[in-house]
């Protein structure tokens, strides 16, 4: 697991992340797509690119449609689920016009084939593009119904081969209980797998945290609206919570 570096200097073992950002992020009260929000975010992602880390992102598609939602009202879950691809593929678009706009060389690849606005996501051409310091945002998914953009990052991290995933949330890491709740809740500097599955601290979805526990895929939960706190995360300082 990750330890603490010294300041201004990337993590030794951090070479290669998979960032994951909700939907939400990119709105306005966790609604819509905000150029402004997406601007923002896509400059904390620059900065991190600017360390010399290679980036993916994996985006939710929270803030414009949830599958599970509809079908909870009726809709068919594989068509439901499909829908929600499409947001994710809405936002990686102004999250791949952010970056360009901010300087940074950028490719969105899509689990669901849409070529005529980004290309497929072919494991072998994703890391190419990472080595070639591109930044490489990926939309769709998993792909498949029934799995959550959660899971995608899991099981993007583990087959991109990166050194951490990094989960963009709107809290400072994992407690002991919801801070927002509990005023005695205690965050979390580092925590293993075993303990969180104990605890039931929900860290990401159970499919995607048995992947990464299978794979030893630590994870970086960091409040990611705290202007600098990417940046941080990657060079180790004691924000959020390692998990692994």
């Amino acid at each position: 697991m990750p330890t603490a570096p010294a300041a201004k200097h990337v993590h030794k073992h951090i070479k290669r992340i998979l960032l994951k950002i909700s939907g939400e992020s990119l709105g306005e009260d966790g609604c819509g797509v905000a150029p402004a929000v997406v601007a923002a975010v896509a400059a904390q992602i620059a900065g991190v690119h600017r360390l010399g880390v290679e980036v993916a992102v994996v985006v939710g598609g929270g803030n414009l449609l949830r599958g599970a939602e509809f079908a909870k009202r009726g809709t068919n879950r594989a068509t439901a689920d499909h829908m929600g691809m499409l947001a994710t593929a809405i936002n990686a678009l102004a999250l791949q016009d952010a970056l360009e706009r901010a300087g940074v060389e950028t490719r969105a690849a899509c689990a669901v084939e849409m070529k005529t606005m980004m290309e497929p996501y072919i494991r072998r051409r994703a890391i190419r593009h990472l080595e070639k310091g591109r930044i490489v945002i990926l939309a769709g998914g998993t792909g498949n119904p029934y799995f959550t953009t959660d899971t995608a990052a899991a099981l993007r991290a583990t087959e991109l081969g990166v050194d951490a995933i990094f989960k963009a949330t709107k809290v400072d890491g994992v407690y002991t209980a919801d801070p927002q709740q509990d005023p005695a809740a205690k965050r979390f500097a580092t925590l293993s797998f075993q303990e969180a599955l104990a605890r039931d601290l929900r860290v990401m979805d159970r499919t995607a945290f048995t992947l990464c526990m299978e794979n030893r895929m630590p994870i970086m939960v960091f409040d990611m609206f705290v202007e600098g706190n990417m940046e941080r995360a990657v060079r180790g300082e004691d924000i959020g919570t390692w998990v692994g």
